[in-house]
């Protein structure tokens, strides 16, 4: 879904305007400015994404109807509504391949890879 998809499905759920609601689910998609397919989602698409929205936004928003909204649902809806599920980070992180460049360090013969 897109972040005005996102913001309209909040306003049925949270009720306000889409405009309440679009700055943290273009928050959730900035990084498809990086990479433009559904591996931008392993950036913020899980639940750390979701605390550090909250870090990010403050714990409540307040709509225009004066209501006050956790972010934290606000994430949730948003993750749910394109993965189905919440993933954790790890849950991204433990399929990706560990490449070499990634920890630029010399071997260290006590420390296995």
């Amino acid at each position: 879904m897109k972040p005005y998809e996102h913001s309209l499905s909040s306003v049925r759920k949270f009720g306000g305007c889409v405009e309440d609601y679009l700055k943290i689910h273009r928050w959730f998609d900035e990084s498809k400015a990086g990479c433009p397919d559904i591996r931008h989602r392993a950036a913020r698409h899980h639940s750390q994404g979701i605390f550090w929205a909250e870090d990010f936004f403050g714990n409540t928003i307040t709509n225009s109807d004066g209501k006050a909204v956790p972010v934290r649902a606000i994430g949730e809806q948003h993750v749910l509504e394109d993965m189905g599920w919440i993933p954790t980070l790890n849950d991204w992180l433990k399929s990706m391949k560990i490449e070499p460049w990634m920890g630029r360090r010399k071997k260290d013969a006590s420390c296995p890879d």
